[in-house]
């Protein structure tokens, strides 16, 4: 049976039998008309301070009954948005180092206009420098090929496209997840190709030398059966070669955990096991030690949620509602950050109805 919710019925629902954080205020990063402001999670989110960052694609909405309502016949940018009070108030960026390379076609047409073409890079960057960044893409969700971008002045002009290896795999799907641990040390996880060379599976890689060279760790949890897929990973580090990895199923979350730093994982948890069409997680480590796991909820009613852990990710919370008030299941793909007063500011897109624009927002809520 399908229910129509209304208003306060979605209210109600977001008080009664869910958490609810006890501040929660939403905000508009970028809403244009006509236009489509798409997944985060795929391009980072960064921060000094009350400066926030965040990458995220800027399309052409076209209504659909199935799919993403994308006009996948024009092309899209890859773009900024950047706060400096905390998410409160936000800009537009258009960095045109960013822009796609021409080859990069989506239902036959290039993704954007201006770019270069990826290349093998051979600088030794340096990871300690506090404004350095770096975000990674992708040409298919299956088998890539796939490239990184980076800066080093808090994204204001970037450098690359510089090619990511395949390492073995049938192909690279890379989104923007790494771990910064020494001058020339990161590490990155990415999204392998299955051996049937649909989407995936997550893999941990590390360079040692400044992104010179590149070695795979190994693979983070086993390879999904038939139709379902491992993607899209959010992690933490806990210190002392203890990471997690939060991975996007089909219809659920799983957290997995590291001990050796990278070199063998095992099953921690499932933290959200029903996301309701699939959505990744944001993950991050809270001022006072918890864990913080904001999801977009893709069931009715459609929204943006989070729970957290005390435990390092064995336990987790009931849901917190932040928001139950979309139009349709077409959001998410959060990424989030702890401003230094305490407070959450996730990121990820919305849509207020089926048939309008999708937009980026925030929301800004105290765990």
């Amino acid at each position: 049976m399908r229910h129509t919710y209304t208003t306060a019925m979605l209210l109600l629902l977001a008080m009664v039998g869910f958490g609810q954080s006890p501040s929660v205020k939403n905000v508009i990063v970028h809403k244009e008309a006509g236009r489509y402001g798409g997944w985060p999670a795929n391009h980072g989110i960064w921060q000094w301070g009350n400066e926030i960052l965040v990458g995220f694609e800027l399309g052409y909405f076209k209504d659909a009954e199935r799919g993403h309502a994308i006009d996948y016949t024009r092309p899209a940018e890859h773009v900024l948005a950047r706060s400096m009070d905390g998410g409160e108030t936000w800009k537009l960026e258009r960095p045109a180092g960013l822009r796609p390379p021409p080859s990069v076609k989506i239902a036959g047409v290039p993704a954007g206009e201006g770019g270069k073409e990826a290349v093998e890079c051979t600088d030794t960057l340096d990871f300690s420098n506090p404004d350095f960044l770096f975000t990674a893409r992708m040409a298919s969700i299956h088998v890539g090929p796939s490239r990184y971008y980076y800066s080093q002045d808090r994204g204001r002009t970037w450098q690359g496209p510089c090619a990511i290896p395949n390492f073995g795999q049938p192909g690279i799907a890379a989104r923007t997840d790494y771990l910064i641990t020494g001058k020339h040390e990161m590490t990155v996880f990415l999204t392998a190709a299955k051996k049937d060379e649909r989407e995936g599976r997550v893999i941990a890689v590390r360079t040692t030398d400044g992104a010179r060279t590149w070695k795979m760790l190994s693979f983070v949890g086993p390879e999904p059966e038939g139709n379902d897929f491992a993607i899209m990973p959010s992690s933490v580090s806990l210190g002392g070669g203890k990471i997690l990895t939060a991975i996007r199923h089909r219809r659920f979350i799983d957290l997995y955990g590291t001990e050796d730093n990278g070199a063998t994982w095992k099953h921690v948890a499932t933290p959200v096991p029903d996301s309701g069409r699939g959505n990744p997680a944001s993950m991050l480590k809270l001022k006072d030690g918890r864990l913080a796991l904001v999801y977009g909820y893709r069931a009715e009613p459609y929204g943006i949620r989070a729970r957290t852990s005390a435990d390092d990710g064995k336990t987790w919370s009931e849901d917190i509602v932040l928001r139950a008030d979309a139009g349709n299941w077409d959001l998410g793909y959060p990424r989030s950050v702890q401003r230094p007063d305490g407070k959450v500011v996730s990121i990820y897109y919305y849509n207020d109805s089926p048939n309008s624009e999708r937009y980026i927002g925030a929301t800004i809520w105290q765990p």
